[in-house]
């Protein structure tokens, strides 16, 4: 995908924020790895690290709303469709003839 000047800067700029907000998780994940051996990679280990990493990204992405909130972001906003309304069916509603 081809990006603009704009959007690599914003890139950078989030990729720099993220890791910044993930260091310390990155720090005791790299902690965790270290102090295992080979065969005590995969099981408990495992599923410990899984959850460090989904600390990990969750501080990632508080980071990323929490700087565009405070107007770091210099990019414009995409603007979504609005969702078409559905109808509400109640008991007894009957479908116009």
């Amino acid at each position: 995908m081809d990006r603009t000047p704009e959007e690599l800067a914003e890139r950078q700029r989030i990729h720099d924020l993220m890791v910044k907000a993930m260091d310390q998780e990155i720090w005791q994940m790299a902690d965790l790895m270290a102090g295992k051996r080979n065969d005590q990679l995969f099981g408990e280990t495992e599923f410990t690290l899984r959850d460090m990493v989904l600390k990990a990204g969750a501080k990632a992405l508080e980071a990323t709303v929490n700087d565009r909130k405070k107007g770091g972001t210099k990019a414009t906003a995409s603007s979504a469709q609005t969702a078409a309304k559905t109808r509400v069916s109640r008991p007894g509603d009957r479908e116009p003839s």
